[in-house]
């Protein structure tokens, strides 16, 4: 061709004439079009490959400049041109005065030790190689290769917070971050916490197999924060971080970041406290104070004698919530201290028996007899008296229909929890604690038993996983059950997640699968023992309900022609 619109190349006008030569390669076959021949021209439908012009290596193609890696590199690190004094061809040469394919010629060839030896390495030719892979060569003569180690990555340097704190003359009062994103936010004052902050990021991106955007939020929010932090260098306040649920940026893996890099102020209140403080409104003061003394203790523990050990705060919710009836009472009848309550006040306030006697008298004797021990208060007005044991409780069956519902729910966590728990009678605890690695040959590797899951439960379990690997393809966490909060980390999922996921108590499938694992074996308490793990105690609650008139009629009114799901196939359990 010659140039574009033409209808007749060089050769075939009617005056044939030679065509130019390339302007960019200088070669005068395969003209094309625009002073350049068909490899060079961009718009050519055809490639070829083609040598390096330097060092010969083959493979070379137009996307690629028609130059290996190496030659390029070559020719920025020695500009001086001239003929080489081993092949003579006019080329970028090193101080030795040869070219680039000799000098690669002696240095694969020489003897370790040793000086190289251009003449004696290059007098009975030279070998060729692809374009970019000469360095798989060195598998030639391993001996004299000199192989250049990559250094180990270095941990980042420990970062200390900084102890002083710059105060600030007029605070703000309540921060708006979406203003900062839409106006931009200030440079950070502190470049080399920003640098070892970005490496732990890198790091906990990696050992949590969080995704890009994820990683990249972990990045933003920390440069968010290092922005308007008035003290550079020093702890973050949780309350700032908090403030990056505005910019829709990750707050609990942040959290979580910081804290295991000593590098977070918790300031925020715990919700026990709020919880506490809304509770106790409208006691008087003597005894609000007391009690306060009391759930302060609890709560953070003490080391001084006597000491306290701290709980939970469900626990003390709960000791607070039983107690709380009997307070009420004594402050109706004009008791405004703790030390005023005498015997006859808790066993007039006691009901008479059962679990309600049990809670109340359990709750005021947790918070009477610490703050005796601190002689708060004179005497425990709760010493020697006699609790009851609790009301004992009939384990219930579920109904037919609610248990085929959750179990062919098109929700695949539901359906495999419920198939777990419906098949296998598994407690929350062995839910949450389940890994992958647990899952093997069609069995379920418990601690403290194996099981052999059933059909069912196997193809239920299976689309689980391929819904996790879907959902968290790349989540480090080695549980089998995982959730929106607990992707981005490694601890297992929480008991109200399980109950929230199955829309009931875990507890009450696994109560009506011992209800007729109890009735088809007849009240054996040894088979329920060897299947579940349970104790004996715990299966006679379960075989003692098989005679009873209530769960008698519970099974005849939903036996029918369809069976009890999950509950006639005892494989595995």
């Amino acid at each position: 061709m010659s140039s574009q619109g033409a209808k007749y190349c060089h050769r075939c006008r009617p005056k044939p004439c030679d065509p130019p030569p390339c302007r960019q390669c200088g070669s005068t076959k395969d003209y094309w079009t625009a002073f350049k021949c068909r490899d060079c021209y961009r718009g050519s439908s055809a490639e070829r490959a083609a040598s390096c012009p330097d060092c010969f290596a083959w493979g070379m193609l137009r996307r690629y400049g028609r130059m290996c890696v190496g030659c390029r590199a070559w020719r920025r690190l020695y500009e001086s041109t001239g003929p080489c004094r081993i092949c003579g061809r006019v080329l970028h040469l090193a101080e030795a005065g040869a070219c680039r394919l000799c000098m690669k010629q002696a240095q694969m060839l020489r003897p370790r030790r040793q000086a190289l030896d251009l003449e004696g390495s290059n007098r009975h030719g030279q070998q060729l190689y692809f374009a970019n892979m000469e360095r798989r060569l060195e598998l030639l003569n391993p001996k004299g290769a000199r192989r250049r180690t990559e250094p180990a990555p270095q941990p980042p340097p420990p970062l200390r917070p900084a102890e002083h704190q710059q105060l600030v003359m007029l605070p703000p009062h309540g921060r708006d971050l979406r203003r900062g994103q839409e106006r931009g936010f200030p440079e950070v004052d502190a470049p080399e916490v920003a640098a070892v902050l970005k490496a732990a990021v890198d790091d906990y991106a990696e050992r949590h197999g969080l995704e890009y955007y994820t990683a990249w939020g972990l990045d933003r929010g920390l440069r968010v924060l290092l922005s308007i932090q008035e003290t550079p260098g020093a702890r973050f306040r949780a309350s700032d971080v908090l403030l990056l649920s505005d910019l829709l940026l990750p707050v609990r893996p942040l959290l979580k970041l910081l804290a295991q890099l000593d590098m977070l102020d918790d300031d925020r209140t715990p919700g026990v406290v709020t919880w506490f403080r809304e509770r106790t409104v409208g006691l008087p003061e003597p005894m609000l104070g007391e009690l306060t003394t009391w759930f302060e203790l609890k709560l953070s523990g003490s080391t001084t004698a006597p000491r306290v050990k701290a709980r939970p705060p469900r626990w003390i919710q709960r000791m607070v919530t039983h107690a709380l009836p009997a307070l009420r009472t004594w402050v109706d009848q004009g008791k405004d201290s703790l030390r005023s309550v005498t015997r006859a006040d808790v066993l007039a306030v006691l009901p008479d028996s059962g679990t309600p006697r049990v809670d109340m008298l359990q709750g005021l004797r947790h918070i009477l007899r610490p703050l005796k021990n601190r002689r708060i208060i004179f005497t425990d007005p709760t010493a020697r008296i006699f609790c009851g044991m609790p009301t004992p409780t009939i384990p219930l069956p579920v109904e037919v229909d609610a248990l085929r519902e959750i179990l062919h729910d098109q929700q695949a966590p539901r359906a495999a929890l419920a198939a777990l728990v419906i098949f296998h009678a598994l407690t929350s605890a062995q839910l949450r604690g389940l890994k992958t690695t647990d899952l093997r040959d069609g069995r379920l590797f418990l601690p403290d038993r194996t099981v052999l899951l059933a059909e069912p439960v196997r193809i239920r379990v299976a689309t689980y996983l391929d819904y996790r690997n879907h959902r968290w393809p790349r989540t480090a966490n080695p549980h089998l059950f995982v959730s929106q909060t607990t992707g981005c980390g490694v601890e297992p999922v929480s008991n109200v997640w399980i109950n929230d996921v199955l829309g009931m108590s875990a507890r009450r499938l696994r109560e009506d699968r011992l209800l007729h694992e109890a009735e088809a074996t007849g009240g054996d308490p040894r088979r329920i023992c060897d299947l579940f793990g349970l104790s004996v105690g715990a299966a006679l609650r379960y075989t003692g309900t098989v005679d009873q008139p209530g769960l008698i009629e519970h099974s005849l009114r939903n036996a029918g022609p369809a069976p009890h799901p999950g509950k006639n196939d005892h494989a595995g359990t």
